[in-house]
């Protein structure tokens, strides 16, 4: 088969998801990357065409965010989120993947290695979230209200998109205006976004338990910047300690946004985990 890249959405259960496959050759093993809160597949543009020396990769936006659907009828837990991935991967014939994920993206796949272990061969998680548990009763219930998602809006433009990239990355020299568009633009198309986010404030579940994560058996390789402010070094560490089969990696002289500051770093990380 030829190499090829498609961009695409497609209807997966009541959701759509908009992906971007990049196949190189039927002997190259399949990379699934999932980003992190309020990003999309754009933060992983800078490590993709390193990734495309020596794999197939499929990156999919989660909904609400990127260009994947945003409806108030879909369920937005981190089970849910793994139970879409698998069901998109599996319509293309893709049985067998690594999974390469940042942030929120590693309690995704910390809820798919779980819940379909013979599915995934190994995992990358890049500053990956974890032992969080579910939003209090009381927000949930706020959530209901018809004004909500202004207030979520409000909240997210109080913060900024500026503020919210200086916090990410450690060199704040880096952030120019792709950057800032890249980020922001999601977030200005429709109010739909904000209407499903407080919706994702009501599914979302508490991360696996210690001991739900001590049954994972999956190779996984931990990648932490040393000054992470989003998702502390602690939690690289205990993450460690919890998954019997990992391997944990602090990198200098960068934050939260690893596959932004330190993408060849960072491919060079993963491809020496893959082909251990």
């Amino acid at each position: 088969m030829e190499n090829y890249i498609k961009k695409d959405i497609e209807q997966v259960g009541d959701i759509d998801l908009y992906y971007e496959h990049i196949f190189i050759h039927d002997s190259l093993p399949t990379l699934v990357l999932i980003h992190g809160f309020l990003s999309s597949s754009f933060s992983f543009r800078k490590l993709v065409p390193h990734l495309t020396k020596d794999y197939n990769v499929i990156s999919v936006d989660l909904p609400p965010f990127g260009q994947s659907g945003k409806t108030n009828h879909y369920t937005y837990s981190f089970r849910n989120f793994a139970d879409s991935l698998v069901q998109l991967l599996e319509g293309k014939g893709i049985k067998h993947f690594s999974i390469i994920a940042h942030s929120m993206g590693g309690q995704v796949s910390l809820q798919l290695i779980n819940a379909y272990p013979d599915l995934v061969e190994r995992a990358v998680l890049l500053a990956g979230s974890g032992y969080e548990p579910s939003f209090p009763k009381k927000m949930k219930m706020l959530s209901y209200l018809p004004f909500f998602s202004f207030g979520v809006k409000g909240y997210l433009q109080r913060s900024g998109i500026e503020k919210n990239l200086r916090n990410v990355v450690h060199d704040q020299t880096m952030i120019d205006d792709e950057m800032r568009q890249g980020y922001l633009d999601p977030f200005m198309k429709s109010h739909d976004i904000f209407r499903a986010l407080g919706r994702m404030l009501r599914d979302k579940e508490g991360d696996l338990s210690s001991e739900e994560l001590h049954s994972i058996h999956t190779p996984c390789l931990l990648v932490w910047g040393r000054y992470d402010k989003v998702v502390p070094l602690d939690i690289g560490k205990r993450l460690h300690e919890d998954l019997p089969n990992s391997k944990l990696i602090v990198m200098e002289n960068t934050g939260h946004l690893l596959p932004e500051e330190k993408p060849e770093e960072v491919y060079h990380l993963i491809k020496g985990f893959l082909e251990d």
